[in-house]
């Protein structure tokens, strides 16, 4: 049994590791290549490529690369197609592995894509190139499943590692003390994000909103987890030019523990706003754009929210404060409200709870599963 694979970045290295861990339950003397990271070669995947060659963010930086890319791809089709492996699985990394698997399709080899791409929010009419190019769609949410099977395309939702790794009930105390954080303080984290555009935009923003929360309670105490040296460097830069001093704590990386240990959460939309929510944590959600992207995005986008807790209940169970709406009044009234009104707070918690049990489906095992039905299928 040989079985291909590519993933692109660290979180589908995480995914592919728990994948090919499970398929080795079913097929022990399997052999695993491609292109993967250090916890899928961990699992004796041989990598053809540095991962690190695909992962590639932003419009400039992918045409400086564009020509390495497009011969990393041509080279794994012509190897596949030489050397037919029995399933290829393209994990996350759309722009690379839909043509790909396309590619592979055509020439009779089984196609899998892992991690849907965001075509029931934008784009909608890249799913007929999807059709074209897998046999099986893996999905993380049952929402996602939802849009594939309307459009008729084979898929299975596996649910979320995530929601696997992340208990039911989480304890902020020995978080706090891990961080030797105050314990006679409301603790608010701030996750302005892990780019450093990200931070650029909505750092000031974020400890203006803290310093408009100080005016109304002085017993509160913020914690910024920097996703690397360079954002804990840009943050704190950040903190020496604000006008006055802030109860912060910035901590290089452990943003879970952070999370974990705080009453509130603020942070950039994306998947951190997942990871709150497995955390049962009461969020304000925030973004801002180029203008000009605002309004193109506002065009495209079909769904009327942004963030993961929205989405998979289905209606606004948090606040997404966008754009114009991304004021310090605006978030700090939504922050406030959070860490005072504890009925709405123990509502949300069983929401959150609901939907943690339904991702909890233990991902690695049911991705296996659906890959060897589609393996020992004719």
């Amino acid at each position: 049994m040989r079985i291909a694979l590519v993933a692109g970045e660290t979180s589908g290295d995480m995914l592919g590791a728990g994948l090919i861990q499970a398929l080795k339950i079913r097929y022990p003397n399997a052999s695993f290549e491609g292109i993967g990271g250090p916890l899928m070669q961990a699992q004796g995947m041989t990598s053809f490529v540095p991962m690190e060659r695909l992962s590639v963010m932003g419009l400039v930086e992918v045409l400086g690369r564009l020509f390495e890319l497009l011969k990393v791809r041509r080279d794994l089709i012509k190897h596949w197609r030489q050397n037919p492996p029995d399933v290829f699985i393209g994990i996350d990394a759309p722009d690379f592995n839909l043509t790909l698997e396309q590619k592979l399709r055509q020439s009779g080899i089984k196609t899998v894509h892992y991690v849907s791409p965001s075509v029931w929010a934008w784009r909608e009419k890249r799913v007929e190139q999807i059709a074209k190019a897998v046999d099986l769609m893996l999905t993380l949410f049952p929402f996602e499943a939802k849009f594939y099977k309307d459009h008729q395309v084979p898929v299975r939702f596996v649910g979320h590692h995530l929601a696997d790794k992340i208990p039911l009930e989480t304890d902020p105390a020995p978080s706090r003390q891990a961080l030797e954080l105050p314990t006679d303080k409301a603790l608010v984290c701030l996750m302005p994000g892990s780019r450093g555009s990200e931070v650029q935009r909505l750092g000031s923003l974020f400890l203006e909103t803290a310093q408009r929360m100080l005016r109304v309670r002085n017993d509160l105490h913020f914690i910024i987890p920097a996703a690397s040296v360079e954002r804990r460097n840009q943050i704190e830069q950040l903190l020496a030019e604000f006008a006055v001093p802030l109860p912060v704590t910035v901590v290089l990386g452990q943003s879970h523990t952070c999370m974990t240990a705080a009453d509130v959460v603020l942070l950039a939309s994306g998947t951190a706003t997942l990871e709150a929510m497995l955390l049962k944590k009461p969020m304000v959600v925030s973004y801002i754009v180029a203008p000009v992207t605002y309004h193109i995005l506002k065009r495209l986008v079909t769904q009327p929210y942004i963030s993961l807790p929205n989405l998979l209940a289905g209606r606004e169970v948090v606040p997404e404060l966008l754009q114009l709406q991304a004021t310090p009044a605006n978030l700090a009234d939504a922050l406030l409200l959070r860490l005072q009104d504890g009925e709405a707070v123990s509502q949300l918690h069983e929401t959150f709870l609901f939907i943690h049990k339904q991702l909890r489906r233990n991902a690695d095992q049911q991705a296996a599963d659906a890959v060897i039905e589609l393996l020992e299928s004719q």
